[in-house]
């Protein structure tokens, strides 16, 4: 079952023979694993290398096989995988992994049956109405509104993008799109001159060009190349290095922390435009969230940013981003708790 634009209910199916449920979080290293036992509580969480498996079968199988003997008897009917790629058919082939696959033929091997297949932001997405608000740290804004569209990034190996909407009878539609590579939108002067350095070495610059781990990269070597005040350090790092200098978790030996705190706030700051950019297209009034692997990793160097100050930089519609608030999200497993929901609705429509 392919599923791009979808429904969901804020609900939980009552049949508690559907129990469990496999869902599965398929990232271009690792897949990570879970049972839903029951509404929304995950166990037997397990994390598997990529690399290990010649398929995304093999892995799934061999995850199955670890299970207890009394689950393995029991069997698991269900299951749901969220996976870095767009879903647009039967036919998924990785574009960070050597792994393809039919969902049917897939389905039909595994014994399942049901076997929801989404893309991983619009499995994220799913999630939000059920993040406890312990995991979710705001940044700015007001009080979220209950019936109003939500809007979903995060910058990690790339830029994802995804929308929550609201319907009349409490459901939600979960849309997935490829919204990190809209192309990037210089602010200021200085922007300018990192954007015109991306696009000598690139072509057309997509968000996602600056604003993920390889952006972050980029615009340090953009500092040093096209500034003179930023030519400490080496010509290029790593972006978990330029990360850890800045907060000051890593030795500064290069002589170059301001320089990796510079590009972190730089990075911050275009993540800002293209937050608030794909927040007024929403009318994002239910708030706009951020995962990913980058920002929940700064702590409070994101709220001290210049995130928030360029997101509400809209000129005349700077009051009304002004009311949206941010959140972090900081949830150990928020792409899992998303499968759960999605596959709600599928279970309850039998399919």
């Amino acid at each position: 079952m392919s599923i791009g634009l979808h429904e969901v209910s804020a609900g939980t199916v009552a049949d508690v023979t559907a129990y469990p449920r496999l869902v599965a979080d398929v990232g271009g290293t690792n897949v990570r694993f879970a049972l839903e036992m029951a509404p929304m509580r995950l166990a037997h969480i397990g994390v598997l290398a990529g690399d290990d498996y010649p398929s995304l079968e093999a892995a799934m199988r061999a995850y199955l096989a670890s299970l207890p003997p009394e689950i393995a008897a029991a069997g698991v009917r269900h299951a749901a995988i969220g996976i870095a790629n767009p879903v647009l058919g039967d036919q998924i082939r990785m574009t960070n992994r050597d792994w393809a696959f039919s969902i049917e033929a897939m389905r039909q091997s595994l014994g399942f049956d049901t076997f929801v297949v989404l893309n991983d932001f619009a499995a994220l997405a799913h999630a939000l109405p059920f993040l406890p608000a312990e995991e979710l740290e705001q940044v700015g804004g007001g009080a979220s509104v209950a019936d109003a569209p939500r809007a979903l990034l995060g910058a990690g190996t790339g830029l994802g993008v995804a929308s929550l909407l609201p319907t009349a009878d409490g459901r939600y539609i979960a849309v997935a799109g490829e919204g990190g590579h809209v192309a990037f939108p210089p602010m200021n002067d200085e922007e300018v001159a990192i954007w015109r350095f991306a696009r000598e070495r690139f072509g057309h610059v997509s968000a996602e060009r600056l604003i993920s781990g390889m952006g972050l990269e980029l615009i340090y070597e953009a500092l040093g190349v096209c500034f003179d005040l930023w030519q400490q350090g080496p010509a290029v790092r790593r972006a978990a290095d330029i990360t850890a200098i800045a907060l000051g978790e890593m030795e500064d030996a290069a002589g170059d922390h301001a320089r990796c705190r510079y590009a972190v706030d730089t990075f911050c700051a275009f993540l800002g435009t293209i937050a608030a950019n794909l927040a007024v297209t929403l009318g994002a009034r239910g708030g706009v969230y951020i995962g990913g692997g980058i920002v929940p990793r700064l702590g409070p160097a994101f709220a001290n940013s210049p995130f928030r100050r360029r997101f509400e930089d809209k000129g005349r519609f700077s009051a009304y981003v002004a009311a949206m608030p941010v959140y972090v999200i900081h949830s150990p497993y928020p792409g899992l708790i998303g499968l759960c929901a999605a596959m709600d609705h599928a279970v309850a429509q039998g399919h």
